[in-house]
């Protein structure tokens, strides 16, 4: 198994596995807030070849195995995490000129954006944030994950940043590899709207580099 960056031909050659690992991280969250696969699909795919932007190849490592994806980690400085969301609104008026969106589902996309921002903390500028970490089914148990995680935290140290972070949901059965890894649980934050549509609690988990 060997780590790279999501760069070159890579970009294009693993683009459309891409949406089902970021899904796998957060299926309800994500339901929620696009309410169709199809439109976060599209999104992020656009996202994949759009630089800078929230699920971006510029901030992706590929776990790759004789030319397989085994999985992906989208990592950034803190306050990326923020930057990157604000910069997926350009593409949107590309998706309706491409079909992939009605513009009477993006104001409800945004609002549901709004209600469910609260589920994520501030990220200060000190903390190396994963945004989303996902691993193939079939690749479980050749600690793929655990390689990503060690490579992000290395790449953290590198840029001088002093905290390690992420979100998860509550229901997640990763929290536990998490902790496993020496993180623990910071925040734990409910948005009374999402979690009535079935978004359950979101934890904060880090530790420090």
């Amino acid at each position: 198994m060997e780590l790279v960056k999501a760069e070159g031909e890579l970009v294009g050659q693993y683009a459309e596995e891409i949406p089902a690992l970021a899904w796998s991280t957060g299926p309800s969250s994500y339901q929620y807030h696009f309410g169709r696969r199809a439109l976060f699909d599209a999104l992020v795919l656009r996202s994949w070849a759009t630089p800078s932007t929230l699920f971006s190849a510029d901030a992706t490592t590929l776990a790759l195995e004789n030319g397989q994806l085994l999985g992906i980690a989208i990592t950034m400085l803190g306050p990326e995490f923020r930057e990157r969301s604000a910069a997926l609104g350009p593409l949107w008026p590309e998706m309706i000129g491409a079909g992939e969106v009605a513009e009477d589902e993006i104001a409800e996309v945004i609002e549901h954006s709004k209600l469910a921002s609260w589920l994520n903390p501030v990220i200060y500028s000190n903390t190396y944030y994963v945004h989303a970490i996902a691993v193939k089914p079939e690749a479980r148990g050749k600690h793929v994950g655990v390689a990503l995680m060690e490579n992000a935290m290395a790449i953290g140290r590198e840029l001088g940043c002093t905290e390690f972070q992420l979100d998860v949901l509550s229901d997640n059965p990763a929290v536990g590899f998490y902790q496993s890894l020496g993180l623990e649980v910071l925040v734990q934050s409910h948005a009374p709207k999402p979690a009535a549509a079935g978004v359950p609690t979101e934890y904060r988990m880090g530790k420090a580099l």
